[in-house]
């Protein structure tokens, strides 16, 4: 074995497994395919919701230097793990090098290569796929979290064929103040930008389908905010700067046309797991308790609903420390089928 557990992404949730992993004396080994950890999280201006933290970069900063100080842990960045397979005894991984990333990690590549073997791939029957840096582990913990949905998964959403409409976290708060945005779907990001900003004067008007009305709470009383819950919204033609027009059929029948300066997708996010044996669900999450007993699943790439910072790092806590269990064969719980939200409780109470 390479190491006692593999950790396949450097986000909140992979950094907190390694941490957890080493205080019970396991070595692991990080794969993240970013120039940094917590890439994503360096975005977000503000947090609000995780205790001692008020901003991402600053967060993202105390994650990386705590994994500097985590010797049981090895991070190698510039590397996708792009397989996943599980045995009976082991897991192995696939692990390709990011071109994007050649010059930031020529160090790391070397590391790799001094203690991983060049293999063809032997895995399972039937499996096909191309060579690249093994790894192999008795445990995995998968955190490679989510990704932002484009406009072809949105049913609701016409008229964006040929149209490069860009993700609302890119926004350039000075390119929309004193503007009306119109914001194609309720994510999250839509607060975020609202409370790092407080001070724009733009005016969001913002599109959603009726199954994401959910997401509107934490905006809901922002005056700059107006909520539109359609059934159907077609863009106009023309260019995404202004002036932007679409025609929309909200959920009570009413036909309006909407006017912007801007338009930007805030559609939500789709989880990206590397191929192989990680098992996913309909909606294309993957939940730990459907997984081999060699994988486990943890922070955004669990569930649609649980999609936060704290709850990211609590559960890559909980899937190393499965992971020592398991390699003692100690009793656990790795989950069930999802709880219906507002069921009736079942046989233990919950519901």
């Amino acid at each position: 074995m390479d190491t006692d557990l593999l950790i396949v992404g450097g986000g909140p949730a992979g950094c907190a497994a390694a941490v957890m992993a080493a205080s019970v004396g396991m070595r692991s080994v990080l794969i993240e395919s970013g120039d940094a950890l917590c890439g994503a999280l360096r975005r977000i201006p503000v947090v609000r919701n995780v205790l001692t933290a008020t901003n991402g970069p600053d967060l993202a900063a105390a994650i990386e230097a705590d994994l500097a100080q985590c010797e049981l842990c090895r991070v190698e960045l510039g590397h996708r793990a792009t397989l996943i397979d599980a045995f009976d005894d082991r897991v192995e991984a696939t692990v390709e090098r990011v071109e994007a990333t050649v010059d930031r990690v020529e160090a790391t590549v070397e590391r790799v290569e001094a203690t991983v073997e060049r293999v063809e791939p032997v895995g399972a029957a039937g499996s096909a796929r191309a060579p690249g840096l093994r790894l192999t582990a008795p445990y995995v913990v998968v955190a490679t979290g989510v990704g932002p949905l484009g406009p072809e998964g949105a049913e609701w959403l016409g008229g964006m064929a040929g149209r490069a409409v860009p993700q609302l976290w890119e926004a350039d708060p000075a390119a929309i103040d004193d503007r009306t945005v119109l914001v194609l779907g309720a994510d999250r990001p839509l607060g975020t930008v609202a409370r790092a900003h407080p001070e724009l004067k733009a005016r969001f008007v913002v599109a959603y389908p009726p199954e994401d009305a959910y997401k509107t709470e934490e905006v809901r009383r922002d005056p700059r905010v107006e909520l539109m819950a359609v059934r159907r919204l077609e863009l106009g033609p023309g260019s995404t700067s202004a002036p932007v027009t679409a025609e929309v059929e909200t959920v009570a029948g009413e036909r309006r046309t909407l006017t912007a300066d801007v338009a930007f997708l805030n559609l939500g996010s789709a989880p990206a797991p590397p191929a192989g044996a990680v098992a996913v669900d309909r909606s294309g999450y993957c939940p730990p308790g459907g997984q081999h007993p060699r994988i486990f699943t943890a922070g955004d790439l669990r569930s649609v609903r649980f999609q936060r910072i704290a709850t990211a790092m609590g559960s890559g806590g909980e899937a190393a420390l499965g992971a020592y269990y398991a390699s003692r064969d100690l009793p656990m719980e790795t989950g069930g089928p999802p709880t219906v939200v507002g069921g009736p409780p079942g046989p233990a109470g919950g519901g």
